[in-house]
């Protein structure tokens, strides 16, 4: 990893040996990696303890943190998993209808393989592990619709507006599937 300037550039080894080159341009993010780099026995990600000696940051760790930021039980995972529902149904909605089983199980797939090659996984593991099945379900069904209407919008905007419109669309839509499969359940 390098600094320069507001630039921090990883190389690393990622899943499968595959080797990633990626950067960031962010003032902020460049100062914190320049200060993490600054510690004695320099990691990338590590701390310093209640007494003063330098800790690696492990995936427990920030499971934790965000355990105690968010008040929830939230993993890492979970953005992962956003990030591929966001992905799978952005990808879907680009291929738009179908005309037959043959063709939704083929736009299915294509998209899948997008976004398990946008998230350095297999196809099976994307699939199972990464995309919220209500997205497919949704496409198989003829409802994945990701325009957001003036209400939505403007509702997600005032309640939501830290998500990018995409997100905030899927998170529309998941919640209109939810608030379906709820009503029956109220009635019984």
């Amino acid at each position: 990893m390098a600094v320069d300037g507001n630039e921090v550039r990883f190389s690393f080894t990622g899943k499968s040996g595959k080797q990633w080159s990626l950067s960031v341009r962010d003032r902020r993010i460049a100062k914190i990696v320049r200060a993490c780099q600054e510690l004695p026995g320099q990691e990338f990600l590590q701390y310093l303890d209640d007494e003063g000696k330098p800790q690696d940051v492990t995936s427990s760790d920030v499971n934790a943190y965000l355990k105690e930021v968010t008040g929830k039980d939230i993993t890492a995972k979970d953005f992962r998993t956003w990030a591929g529902t966001v992905l799978a149904a952005m990808a879907l909605n680009e291929v738009k209808s179908f005309d037959s089983a043959a063709q939704a199980k083929r736009n299915l797939r294509a998209a899948i393989e997008n976004v398990a090659g946008r998230l350095s996984n297999t196809p099976t593991i994307c699939r199972k592990c990464y995309v919220h099945p209500e997205v497919l379900t949704l496409y198989l069904d003829g409802n994945l619709l990701l325009e957001v209407k003036s209400a939505v919008e403007s509702e997600l905007r005032d309640d939501l507006n830290h998500l990018k419109p995409e997100e905030a669309a899927v998170l529309a839509l998941l919640r209109a599937r939810l608030a379906q499969e709820i009503r029956p359940q109220m009635r019984r």
